[in-house]
């Protein structure tokens, strides 16, 4: 995978960030055809940096964000002061987000995992960005951020599917505020 260095400044957070040159040459047919698995991790999506913009006072707090790919709004998280775990499916994609925490002199909990998976865990803030661009993630995603912390903050980015995960989240009782691009779901009314 060939890389190239990126600076970036984000909510006064300012970045050197590694990326992949060409996101389109990690396409691996085997990984598609076992699990449709797409490289989405190596992009730098506009909804992950509009979540790193929005994001509240986090300092002290544990936070975890699912399908982190670069990781851009857990690195912002983690230098605003809080506890940070982040995921992803690909081992590619958590390897490159530790280099990348390690260069910034970050420090963050960087994990591959499955969010169709239950966890243990507990979190004060769920952070999830662009997660939405298949249907089959609209209730898993849904079920993790509920299950994980009693808050979450999920961007939006006109996917096909993020009416039914509105439609879900408002079915589970969950309190939904929209704050421009972004949804914030907080405990159950």
């Amino acid at each position: 995978m060939t890389l190239f260095s990126d600076e970036i400044t984000v909510a006064g957070v300012r970045l050197e960030l590694m990326r992949p040159s060409s996101p389109e040459a990690l396409i691996d047919e085997e990984a598609f055809a076992h699990d449709e698995f797409l490289p989405y991790w190596a992009e730098l999506w506009p909804a992950a940096r509009a979540l790193a913009e929005a994001l509240p006072e986090v300092d002290g707090l544990r936070v975890v964000e699912l399908g982190c790919g670069l990781g851009l709004p857990s690195l912002v998280a983690a230098a605003k002061g809080a506890s940070v775990t982040a995921t992803d499916w690909s081992p590619d994609a958590i390897a490159l987000l530790r280099e990348n925490a390690s260069r910034n002199g970050l420090e963050l909990r960087a994990e591959v995992r499955d969010w169709r998976e239950s966890w243990d865990e507990r979190f004060d803030l769920a952070l999830a960005a662009d997660v939405l661009y298949e249907e089959r993630n609209v209730g898993p995603v849904l079920e993790r951020v509920c299950e994980l912390a009693p808050d979450a903050l999920v961007a939006l980015a006109a996917r096909p599917y993020e009416r039914a995960f509105l439609r879900l989240a408002e079915a589970s009782g969950k309190r939904i505020e929209h704050v421009g691009k972004l949804v914030r779901l907080c405990e159950e009314r």
